[in-house]
């Protein structure tokens, strides 16, 4: 079977939802990172107060508190990674069983398809569930890279290089929680993706929802709100 007769499988409410997938995947990680100055992200706010944490640093003493901060963010990715590995695994396991997914499917969708459709659609999953992962665990040594730079701020508060390594930190710790972010992201609309085993119209349905979602949570939360507050 060629590609364009696996392609002929689909209508083109398939595409159509599947581009709308990708889309609002796209547009709202470019808008999250990439927000209006007057209008900023959770994630943006959030890049702030690390940089205040890092300077906040350079006069702790001691600073086992900031050493068990960034312990707990490299949890957070480790934790997400791993749940990635599974998720991944698992959705690797029904495509070697497609056939079996295909008979089910039909019974519950009433939609007789052929093995290679379930096969495809099962593969948009995994693609998001990878990314995931790749995010996560680059997120997870982004931390590393600035625990090792914490390590470097001198404890004087008065030498030149301090205030200066303590805003490497911030930054490579600001690339750590870009990453991440982009990592949760993907994991939503992993599970937006998993509606178009129900059909097109389901799955731009799960995506305008996690769109929202994730709007929401970026730009009109409660948790934003207090942030804010000076």
């Amino acid at each position: 079977m060629t590609l364009m007769d696996r392609l002929a499988l689909f209508q083109p409410l398939d595409f159509i939802a599947v581009a709308a997938l990708f889309v609002f995947w796209a547009g709202i990680g470019w808008r999250v990172e990439h927000p209006s100055a007057k209008h900023l992200s959770t994630t943006r706010i959030m890049a702030g107060y690390r940089q205040e944490w890092m300077r906040q640093m350079v006069t702790r003493e001691p600073r086992i508190f900031d050493a068990q901060v960034l312990g707990t963010l490299r949890q957070g990715t480790a934790f997400f990674a791993s749940t990635s590995v599974i998720a991944i695994g698992g959705t690797l396991a029904v495509l070697g069983n497609a056939e079996r997914l295909a008979n089910v499917a039909a019974e519950i969708t009433l939609m007789d398809h052929p093995t290679i459709v379930w096969e495809i659609k099962l593969m948009v999953l995994t693609l998001f569930l990878t990314n995931a992962f790749l995010k996560f665990v680059w997120a997870n040594r982004l931390f590393g890279y600035c625990a090792v730079i914490m390590g470097a701020v001198p404890n004087d508060p008065n030498d030149p290089e301090a205030y200066k390594r303590a805003e490497q930190a911030a930054q490579i710790n600001i690339t750590g929680a870009r990453s991440f972010t982009r990592g949760l992201r993907s994991m939503y609309f992993a599970l937006a993706s998993a509606a178009w085993l129900a059909g097109p119209i389901p799955l731009m349905l799960a995506a305008s929802i996690t769109l929202v979602v994730i709007w929401r949570r970026e730009f009109a939360s409660a948790s934003r709100k207090i942030l804010l507050n000076p």
